[in-house]
């Protein structure tokens, strides 16, 4: 049974390293996008605004970008599912990447009035537990596919790839005399 569900962990463990990926990365970027933006009265007026919330009314501030989204994510899947892949798969992948660069920005604005709320704390807690569960899951294989693409990227007379040609050669030998002693 761990052998079926082992596919299923991995690509969880890969969806959450993905949206930390993403919001990690998203996040900055929004952080200088509204710092170019010329309207410091109106940024200073929404950060005053989101401070002077109460911690349960900054928990609501997260259901707009979802909501603001949703007809952006469905369309993409009106279009995959028109035959459309690719430019469904596109507009499904802005609004995912906006819609956690959005969430980002919030969060990292907000973050002191949410660790008010002990629910959220835990939550958040577990969640920072998942992600150090996906990096011990997914870390060995990125580390081994790294070797593998260094073997590749050595070409063909890279030490790595003479010792890749041994240890074929020697795993060939090896068959071929387990072959022959079972012939005999």
């Amino acid at each position: 049974m761990r052998r079926f569900a082992r596919p299923f962990i991995v690509l969880a463990a890969l969806v959450i390293l993905v949206e930390t990926w993403l919001w990690e990365r998203i996040g900055p970027w929004l952080w200088r996008l509204v710092a170019l933006l010329p309207f410091a009265r109106l940024k200073q007026a929404l950060h005053d605004w989101l401070t002077r919330l109460p911690p349960y009314a900054t928990l609501g501030v997260f259901v707009v970008p979802v909501l603001v989204l949703i007809p952006f994510k469905l369309a993409g899947l009106a279009l995959i599912a028109r035959d459309h892949f690719i430019l469904g798969c596109g507009v499904f992948f802005l609004a995912k990447v906006v819609g956690v660069g959005l969430e980002a920005f919030l969060f990292e604005a907000c973050k002191p009035k949410l660790l008010e709320i002990p629910t959220f704390v835990r939550l958040y807690d577990m969640w920072n537990r998942w992600v150090v569960w996906a990096h011990g899951l997914v870390d060995p294989v990125k580390r081994r596919l790294q070797a593998y693409t260094r073997v590749i990227r050595g070409g063909r007379g890279g030490r790595a790839f003479r010792l890749l040609l041994r240890f074929r050669r020697i795993r060939r030998e090896r068959a071929h005399l387990a072959g022959a002693a079972g012939q005999a």
